[in-house]
């Protein structure tokens, strides 16, 4: 009867220390986000063709990395404007939801990372 005891609590130690190292290594790793993994799409599909000369567009290139690196707070403005408003952003289409914006602001404050 105490080897099972004994054995029962090994497992039970074992399980808990296994979990609270994984939760730890869960919590620390933060997700940047890039411009080749989150912005180059996003941007693609709500900026073009207006802002991306190689499909015709005659505004404000933001079809590269240093273009929206380098606008990347004007480009927020106007995404967070109302679509009444002078400037508003992107024009004649809907207001980009409140998620698709976040993804522009996380991607300054982490740093404007390419890669």
């Amino acid at each position: 009867m105490k080897k099972i005891i004994i054995l029962t609590s090994v497992i039970v130690s074992v399980l808990l220390f296994t979990r609270c190292h994984s939760a730890k290594k869960a919590t620390g790793s933060v997700v940047k986000y890039t411009y080749e993994n989150n912005m180059q799409t996003l941007v693609g599909a709500n900026c073009s063709p207006c802002h991306f000369p190689a499909k015709g567009g005659n505004k404000k290139a933001l079809d590269n990395y240093d273009s929206l690196k380098a606008n990347i707070d004007d480009v927020i403005r106007r995404i967070e404007l109302n679509p009444t408003d002078r400037g508003f952003m992107p024009f004649k289409h809907p207001k980009l939801s409140d998620s698709t914006i976040a993804v522009f602001k996380k991607w300054r404050d982490d740093g404007k990372l390419d890669k």
